[in-house]
C-alpha cells in the first residue's frame, strides 16, 4: 500500500493526460482529496453533486464516466443533487435550507456530504459551502479547505477535466486498497 501524497504525484507523474499544474497544488488536493474519499469509504457518505450553471456540462460528464461498466469497480455512490432537489435556483431562506437537510437526513440515513464545482457566489453554492465535510472546488474565491480555481483560466475546463481524472483513479486506488488516504 502506497502513502497517498506520494502515489499522487507518481501518478500525476505517469499520466500523459494530467498536466504538471496539479503536480503544484499537490498539498492544496491531498487533504481534500483523502477527506473526500474518507467520507465516502469510511463514513458511508453518499456524494450529492452540485455545479454551477456554466459547469452542468461536467455534471453530465462525471456522471456519466464514474459509474461507468468500462470502470471495472463496483459503482460508487455519487448522486446528482437536482434529482433530489429540483428548485435549487430558488433557495431563498434559512427555512428552505433547514427543509432540504432533513428530507436528506432521512434519505441518507448514514450520512450524505456534497461536492460542489462552480463558483463560490452561486445560489447553488449556498448548501455545500455551509454543509460540514463538503468537497470543494470553488471558483474566483479563496476559500479555505477548498480547492481554489479561477473563471478567467482560459484552461478551466482542461484542468477540471484533469482533476476529476485524478479523482476518479484516486477512487479506484482507495478502493482496492493501493493508498492509504487517512484523514
Amino acid at each position: 500500500m502506497q502513502e497517498f501524497l506520494n502515489w499522487t504525484v507518481d501518478t500525476i507523474r505517469e499520466d500523459r493526460l494530467i498536466s504538471p499544474w496539479l503536480e503544484e497544488k499537490k498539498y492544496e488536493w491531498v487533504p481534500l482529496v483523502s477527506k473526500s474519499i474518507v467520507n465516502i469509504f469510511e463514513r458511508s457518505c453518499s456524494v450529492l453533486i452540485i455545479t454551477d450553471s456554466e459547469r452542468d456540462w461536467f455534471l453530465k460528464y462525471i456522471l456519466t464516466n464514474l459509474n461507468s461498466s468500462k470502470q471495472n469497480r463496483p459503482f460508487l455512490p455519487f448522486y446528482n443533487f437536482k434529482s433530489f432537489y429540483k428548485d435549487l435556483d430558488d433557495l431563498k431562506t434559512e427555512d428552505d435550507i433547514s427543509f432540504i437537510k432533513d428530507m436528506l437526513n432521512i434519505s441518507f440515513p448514514n450520512g450524505y456530504c456534497f461536492w460542489y464545482i462552480g463558483k463560490s457566489n452561486d445560489v447553488r453554492a449556498t448548501l455545500p459551502k455551509f454543509s460540514k465535510n463538503s468537497f470543494l472546488w470553488i471558483f474566483d474565491e479563496e476559500i479555505q479547505d477548498a480547492f481554489n480555481l479561477k473563471t478567467s483560466d482560459e484552461a478551466l475546463d482542461m484542468k477540471l477535466l484533469q482533476m476529476f481524472r485524478l479523482y476518479d483513479k484516486t477512487l479506484s486506488a482507495a478502493l482496492f486498497a493501493e493508498i492509504n488516504v487517512e484523514h
